[in-house]
């Protein structure tokens, strides 16, 4: 999933269009929205530009964009990146700072949908299933991937429902393997 940022004035049909060709393309994006004008300095820094489209961090297009341009730009992007859930879990050892800002909210825009991050510290999310048998079931396969991986989410299993938890208990925080287990989980 992409993580969508425009740069919109209200009453603006470039930026109109800009988000129904978004929506268009096919890819699957979560779009934040950024009226330029509750924000003096995006104000200088964009003034007629609208709308401005940032991916994952980086400005991508400026005034116009349409759906097969779009289509193009993620496409191109993806072979780019390697996906999270391909990526073997590097045990840290500690010593290295917990991920924060600009880095950890990259890291975030490349998970699936329902993960939060909760005061840059970890990780969570809620899976919901039919009974207790099926949330059973879903806790043993994260189970399987957590000592795969040598890292080990905690785990709430309820009827109907488990949620996980990460973070590195070595560095009080979140790092790369963490978002790296998410998406393996995910993939179950």
């Amino acid at each position: 999933m992409l993580h969508v940022t425009i740069y919109t004035r209200p009453d603006c049909s470039l930026c109109e269009k800009a988000k129904t060709a978004i929506r268009a393309s096919g890819v699957e994006t979560r779009i934040t929205e950024v009226n330029i004008d509750e924000n003096e300095e995006l104000r200088r820094r964009y003034t007629d530009d609208v709308p401005v489209i940032v991916i994952d961090g980086k400005e991508a297009f400026r005034h116009r964009v349409d759906a097969a341009a779009f289509a193009r730009y993620a496409a191109e992007r993806k072979s780019d990146m390697p996906d999270l859930a391909d990526e073997k879990c590097v045990p840290c050892r500690g010593g290295v700072p917990p991920l924060k800002g600009d880095e950890l909210r990259a890291l975030e825009s490349e998970l699936g949908g329902g993960w939060r991050t909760v005061e840059e510290h970890h990780l969570e999310k809620e899976f919901l299933f039919p009974d207790f048998a099926a949330a059973l079931a879903f806790t043993n396969r994260v189970g399987v991937v957590a000592e795969e991986e040598g890292h080990h989410p905690d785990i709430y299993l309820a009827w109907g429902k488990v949620r996980i938890t990460l973070w590195t208990h070595k560095v009080d925080g979140l790092t790369r393997g963490d978002f790296v287990l998410a998406a393996k989980i995910d993939r179950l």
